[in-house]
């Protein structure tokens, strides 16, 4: 498909890459806050970098509406740009493919409660194993898109791991309910009777937000979150029970767990990559060092973690 000249020439210039990216994220995340996120950008540089890209082709690429932006004469550009980042992403891996040096750059996405919690040891202990590989971390709870190079490699809890990605099973995820310990032990028959801190609005699709509604237990909340480190500080200062996951409420002295482990809430967690990339020498070092730094964690991972092991200190690596 061809762009029509009017997205082409720019005072006297072609649209560029930078230009193509940034309507892209627009067009894709829907919002300016979206699109920030996706560029790592502020939301006032998104802002200014879109009016200047339509002021300069003179024609005004999406409909601004108060659910977001939709394209319109920017549905080309953003075809285009979706091709080119996809080319450029396989090109990247296939040049990435001939990388047999475990040295350079490795860029991993993850949740921020593995981060601050089991990984904050893991991580160094990699780093000491292979000082000539770059760590850069991307802290989110959403998948990024691994086919279009934003990560190398995942490291999430996951039910269904994405088809296209491949990667390694560490262990199952367990989750249970919380309180703290400063008051009296709940009963854990009677979760109804209790007040509770559950995510908010923005985690509706988690399953341990399905489960608190299937359970009748959402018309007992008293604090809301669309964090799990808020959740955890809320149960700890006993505003309510919550529900967590064992790796980052276990180790915590104040909490104490109401019951066992709900099977329902069980995912596992996994350390994914790109097909093209498993080979790569820096990816395949970092993929084959973690799993064996986490396999001591694997009883924190599912609930079952002996005492010596809620430090989170993995093997010194060999």
């Amino acid at each position: 498909m061809r762009i029509r000249a009017s997205l082409i020439c720019m005072n006297e210039r072609q649209l560029g890459w930078d230009d193509l990216r940034v309507i892209l994220a627009v067009s894709q995340g829907g919002t300016l806050a979206a699109a920030a996120e996706r560029l790592r950008v502020s939301h006032a540089t998104v802002f200014r970098r879109l009016n200047q890209i339509e002021r300069q082709l003179g024609v005004r690429l999406f409909e601004r509406r108060r659910t977001g932006y939709t394209p319109t004469a920017g549905a080309e550009a953003t075809a285009l740009a979706g091709r080119l980042e996809n080319d450029i992403a396989a090109l990247q891996r296939r040049i990435a493919d001939r990388d047999h040096r475990a040295a350079g750059a490795v860029r991993i996405t993850t949740t921020d409660t593995l981060l601050y919690g089991p990984l904050s040891a893991v991580l160094p202990a990699f780093r000491r194993a292979h000082p000539q590989i770059v760590l850069e971390v991307a802290v989110s709870n959403t998948m990024l898109d691994l086919d279009k190079g934003e990560a190398d490699v995942a490291i999430r809890p996951s039910r269904e791991p994405p088809p296209s990605m491949v990667g390694r099973r560490i262990s199952a995820v367990a989750m249970a309910v919380y309180g703290s310990r400063s008051v009296p032990a709940p009963e854990p028959g009677a979760l109804g009777r209790y007040d509770w801190a559950v995510p908010d609005e923005s985690l509706a699709h988690t399953p341990a937000r399905r489960w608190l509604e299937d359970k009748g237990l959402l018309s007992r909340a008293v604090y809301r979150a669309n964090s799990l480190f808020a959740l955890r500080e809320a149960a700890r200062q006993g505003v309510g029970l919550a529900v967590l996951p064992c790796y980052l409420a276990d180790p915590d002295p104040q909490l104490v767990r109401v019951g066992a482990p709900v099977p329902e809430l069980q995912s596992e967690l996994w350390l994914l990559t790109h097909p093209q990339l498993r080979r790569t020498a820096r990816v395949k070092a970092f993929v084959d060092t973690l799993a064996r730094l986490l396999r001591p964690l694997v009883p924190l991972f599912e609930g079952r973690a002996p005492p010596e092991l809620h430090g989170c200190q993995p093997p010194s690596p060999r």
